[in-house]
């Protein structure tokens, strides 16, 4: 059986008794969309190549405590929640808040790539539980039940802070003749 064709909870299950390149298959399966789910979160090529390193290290250590082999990519996500985080802490001095950066969108006529820095910048501007919500909604892909597996918390709490962040993102990047201003 080749390892690009087994689902998760077999490699899950073969990696647990030993077989390293059925948890290498599962590095290389989601490695990239973890990456890129840190850097959202940290802004910080550097930090998220660390912190992915660290969050698949720390998920080989811990495979064993994974309850459903299935469920390997939301509780891969935690782990790597977990690491973004507890950098985020060490780097924030006590009460500082979220600094907004780059210009807001430009308005209609945009180019592709100052679409996406205008949606990467207003992202930078929601809370960081919205910014978090909608990552894993609209570019991870999760369901709402998975994205509270992730982040700890109720349903409808993240259904609330993924629709509280979208109508943010809508209002920030809608084009200003719109908004009536």
């Amino acid at each position: 059986m080749l390892f690009r064709e087994a689902d998760d909870k077999e490699l899950v299950g073969k990696a647990r008794h030993g077989n390293v390149d059925a948890y290498n298959c599962l590095v290389s399966r989601w490695e990239k969309r973890v990456f890129n789910y840190i850097l959202r979160l940290t802004g910080h090529r550097e930090d998220a190549l660390d912190l992915t390193q660290d969050t698949f290290f720390k998920a080989y250590q811990h495979l064993e405590k994974l309850d459903d082999p299935s469920r390997f990519a939301p509780w891969l996500y935690r782990i790597a929640h977990n690491e973004a985080y507890s950098l985020l802490r060490r780097n924030r001095p006590d009460g500082e808040e979220l600094v907004e950066t780059g210009p807001g969108p430009r308005g209609p006529g945009m180019l592709p790539m100052e679409t996406s820095l205008a949606v990467q910048a207003a992202l930078d501007r929601l809370p960081a539980d919205q910014k978090e919500a909608v990552i894993l909604k609209v570019y991870e892909g999760f369901k709402f039940e998975e994205i509270a597996g992730i982040l700890g918390c109720p349903v409808s709490t993240i259904k609330s802070r993924v629709y509280s962040g979208l109508d943010a993102l809508k209002g920030t990047l809608a084009p200003v003749r719109l908004r009536g201003v």
